[in-house]
């Protein structure tokens, strides 16, 4: 969701301290990072933990004021949404322990739809950039695609004569460290020269410093 994980990183979530004893000399794992990728406290891996929940917290939309008072806890929604990539499984097989399917698909679908997730990840990205000292906006990117099969059922799809592939093909632009920038999915018979302008006409006006990909 916030960044193509390297094998050092996926690795704690899965086994814990073990891992990150056992990799200390790596330049990675320190006495302060460790503490920071630790998550075996959490029900699952993909869980927010506090930190991480207290600087999103801010970039979802408000409550209302008129209506219903919201009773719902939006980081169990946003814990439910992140396990689904994780796993990668069906929204039909989401644990009993988060929210009913339909309650996460509604709050899925709405902040896909009114950009709530974009601009989430926006934030995320300058912060994780200046974080590392680096200037907020990146000036290059890197754009890549790969086809994947779908069903009928999937939505739109295309044969991919290159790869003989009936189905999807994502097109994904990230900055040169790996932080997600933008993202965009086309049928798979749509050439990288046809789908890679509309990505970068999706994301020019929220990175105006853009200039090399």
């Amino acid at each position: 969701f916030f960044k193509q994980k390297t094998a050092y990183e996926i690795m704690p979530s899965l086994v814990g301290s073990e891992m990150c004893i056992r990799d200390r000399e790596h330049t990675m794992w320190t006495e302060i990072t460790c503490p920071q990728y630790e998550r075996s406290g959490l029900r699952y891996a993909s869980d927010l933990t506090d930190k991480e929940w207290k600087v999103i917290a801010s970039h979802l939309p408000a409550r209302k004021r008129h209506g219903r008072p919201r009773t719902t806890d939006l980081r169990v929604v946003l814990n439910a949404i992140l396990y689904m990539p994780r796993t990668g499984w069906q929204w039909r097989m989401l644990p009993r322990e988060f929210p009913p399917r339909s309650m996460v698909q509604r709050y899925f679908y709405a902040w896909r739809s009114d950009g709530t997730l974009r601009t989430l990840n926006h934030h995320l990205l300058m912060a994780a950039r200046e974080a590392a000292g680096r200037e907020a906006s990146p000036s290059a990117d890197v754009i890549d695609s790969q086809s994947v099969k779908t069903t009928k059922s999937g939505g739109i799809r295309g044969f991919d004569a290159a790869g003989l592939v009936n189905g999807l093909k994502p097109h994904v632009i990230t900055d040169t460290s790996g932080l997600l920038v933008g993202a965009m999915v086309h049928a798979a018979d749509i050439q990288d020269r046809d789908g890679a302008p509309a990505l970068l006409a999706s994301i020019r006006h929220a990175l105006p410093w853009l200039r090399r990909w």
